[in-house]
């Protein structure tokens, strides 16, 4: 029998929509609609309708009922950047940071990229998969319901595998999630080919990608496209590849350097360029006549101490922005999406409703996908609910405050 929920008595039903919103961009951004005291059904994995309580349907077709007692209900976060699947953790870096040491100054140290590498390259997949696991359900507990996940910490061919198949296996584990696999393979050169880069791009293209496309293990592909990493030449030449096995490209562009990433990608039609904290007019210009969606990684500006991204500028150019944890080791180590809305308040002046449509709307595009990041028939009932609040402003300024009280993904209740 399939499952009816239906879900009372809700304070104020927020970011929910006749039909799919699709990308939001400029002056959009700053709407939310929101509907107070308010019910939804939930028919299976997906939202099916939803009104003011004066029009509440009767509970007896319903097979659950959840009241919500006047608290918030929210479509989940989509996180559309992260690192997610490592081994070890980074804490001797974050010393050197706090001594003074930059990104590239630990980088060219051995350390960075490089040191998570070694250390995936020594992890079994079993235990891989173990860590990921608790870290994918402690982002979920905190309302995030999409995630996209990259390889690019193998820099081998053996390497990649593993991590991608662990990703893999991540969606089998925990379908109630949506999951989607990247392919990083250019994240750095790894140390076997040390000094002979053009080799690894060769490896990458002739070896990795048609073993990656055969098992059918990634959804995109991505390049470290900035300054001391991938050119510009290498980046179009994967891109290039990538294309022909029906991988579409979300680029890491920008974030040292000018490094061309922003055009690159758009020449090439990439789903997201990413990064962003060196951003001018020209690569306005340049996503202003695309389909690329703009993203930036405030919690990375955080944790190194570099530039925020423009999202102020972005925004008022009339173009779309989508925000993202960039869950990882070294430069970001938090996957909590409610902070990355804050962060994007607090040091990129966005208003709430600004940043949480980047975190929502804006970051399901950024994932490609449809039917999350919003709350509207026919989407997946992929919500999270909080206490009563005093407007949906609080959820990013008491970004701290454990105000979630359930997490429902694809219409089921997960156990936290």
């Amino acid at each position: 029998m399939i499952a009816r929920l239906l879900i009372k008595n809700i304070g104020m039903l927020v970011g929910a929509y006749d039909s799919a919103p699709g990308i939001l961009k400029g002056e959009a951004m700053n709407h939310v609609p929101v509907l107070a005291d308010a019910w939804l059904a939930v028919v299976g994995e997906r939202v099916d309708c939803f009104g003011p309580m004066k029009d509440s349907p009767s509970e007896d077709g319903f097979t659950h009922v959840i009241d919500a007692c006047h608290g918030w209900l929210f479509p989940c976060f989509c996180d559309s950047h992260t690192h997610l699947v490592y081994a070890g953790s980074r804490e001797g870096e974050f010393r050197d940071k706090i001594a003074g040491l930059s990104y590239e100054e630990i980088a060219k140290r051995g350390g960075g990229i490089l040191n998570s590498s070694d250390l995936l390259n020594d992890t079994s997949e079993d235990d891989l998969f173990n860590t990921a696991a608790r870290r994918l359900r402690q982002c979920a507990a905190s309302g995030t319901g999409c995630i996209e996940i990259k390889s690019g910490y193998g820099l081998t061919f053996e390497g990649e595998m593993k991590m991608l198949r662990v990703i893999r296996r991540l969606k089998e584990f925990f379908p109630m999630m949506e999951v989607k696999s990247t392919f990083l393979g250019a994240h750095a050169v790894g140390r076997a080919y040390a000094g002979r880069q053009k080799e690894y791009v060769d490896m990458l293209l002739s070896e990795l990608l048609p073993a990656i496309a055969a098992e059918g293990l990634a959804d995109y592909v991505d390049v470290f496209c900035d300054e001391g990493f991938f050119t510009v030449d290498e980046t179009a030449r994967i891109l290039s590849e990538a294309a022909k096995y029906g991988l579409k490209g979300k680029i890491h562009a920008n974030e040292l350097a000018v490094s061309g990433g922003v055009q690159v990608g758009v020449e090439h039609e990439a789903l997201s360029v990413d990064h962003l904290e060196r951003i001018g007019e020209a690569e306005i210009s340049v996503l202003k006549d695309s389909s690329t969606i703009p993203t930036m990684l405030p919690g990375a500006s955080f944790f190194l101490g570099i530039p925020y991204g423009k999202g102020r500028l972005v925004i008022d150019s009339g173009l779309p922005l989508a925000l993202a944890s960039d869950y990882n080791p070294g430069s970001s180590p938090s996957g909590s999406m409610r902070f990355v809305a804050s962060l994007g308040c607090i040091k990129m002046k966005l208003t709430p409703e600004e940043s949480f449509n980047a975190v929502t709307v804006n970051g399901a595009a950024a994932l490609g996908t449809k039917n999350l990041g919003a709350i509207f028939p026919g989407a997946y009932a992929s919500v999270f609910m909080t206490e009563p609040l005093p407007s949906l402003a609080y959820l990013q300024y008491a970004y701290t405050e454990p105000l979630i009280t359930r997490v429902i993904l694809k219409g089921q209740s997960l156990e936290c």
